[in-house]
């Protein structure tokens, strides 16, 4: 008896010694992220981005400044038996604004500007016409893609979708897709450079999953290479609806000064945002006053 005792004591010392996150994991509940669109329906985000490169070579510093927010629809229109999702890909409107050196600020208001200021011509034919189509599988991996107007090639790293977990999660666990991306060395030989997008899942509350997403460099870079990488190094949250499937909203920051580039004594600092909301049905770009000096 006392040797049962015994053991019964030792098994409830060792369970009580282990550590809080170790007794949890096993028990932790899990979550499917999975894209869940359905035929017909449109999906509308208001997007919001903004950039501002400082460049310094030879003692001259040069700043450029651009700002764009626009509403773009993906129009599903198909679903397939294997749950993957075919959609339309357009902007419906954008304003844009950019400043470069020794030149004054360009504007350009698809709603407005019947003609687009010189610089602006590309963006506005894209206006209301289908970009591309794209085909993806509920975890948003990109099975095919089909340009319907002239654009910037689409790179693998730089997805239209987040790209979704193999399997089901825990909070706290990651998930992760690497991608090889060509640069150019100062020679003008071409390079392959191995990155990845780390996830994490953070936290669950009202059937809302928030992720947190880096983009990491993991080939050893010199600074000529990395100006090349600057824009991709974004960092910071995506919120995903887990019951209805699509994210809600994303806001991803990149905040990065690189010496060196171009010589000693050169330096950029590239600091960006990007912005991304789901929209109510009818909702539509808020319109700031005449005093601010936009339309209305």
């Amino acid at each position: 008896m006392k040797y049962l005792i015994a053991n019964s004591l030792l098994v409830l010392f060792l369970f009580s010694s282990m550590p809080a996150h170790a007794a949890n994991k096993a028990s932790a509940k899990k979550y499917q992220l999975r894209y869940k669109f359905e035929l017909g329906e449109v999906l509308r985000y208001q997007v919001k981005h903004s950039a501002d490169v400082r460049s310094t070579i030879e003692d001259t510093t040069q700043q450029a400044e651009s700002k764009s927010e626009s509403i773009k629809a993906w129009k599903v229109t198909d679903v397939l038996p294997n749950g993957e999702i075919e959609f339309v890909h357009l902007v419906e409107v954008v304003r844009m604004s950019n400043k470069v050196p020794d030149r004054a600020i360009t504007k350009f208001d698809s709603e407005a500007d019947k003609t687009p200021p010189s610089g602006f011509e590309q963006a506005a034919r894209a206006i209301g016409v289908p970009l591309s189509v794209i085909r993806m599988t509920p975890r948003g991996e990109i099975v095919e893609r089909e340009e319907k107007h002239p654009q910037p090639e689409a790179s693998d790293d730089m997805p239209i979708t987040l790209r979704l977990a193999e399997k089901a999660i825990a909070v706290g666990e990651q998930w992760d897709a690497t991608y090889d991306v060509q640069v150019e060395r100062k020679s003008g030989a071409k390079l392959r450079v191995r990155t990845r997008r780390v996830c994490t899942l953070q936290k669950v509350k009202t059937g809302i999953a928030t992720i947190k997403v880096d983009y990491q460099v993991l080939t050893p870079i010199n600074a000529f290479i990395e100006s090349q990488l600057v824009q991709r190094l974004a960092k910071g949250t995506v919120r995903f609806d887990l019951k209805r499937g699509r994210v809600v909203s994303q806001k991803l920051d990149t905040n990065r000064r690189v010496l060196g580039f171009a010589g000693a004594a050169s330096s950029m600092h590239y600091v960006s945002r990007y912005e991304e909301r789901l929209l109510k049905p009818g909702e539509k770009l808020a319109r700031k006053s005449a005093s601010s000096g936009e339309r209305k």
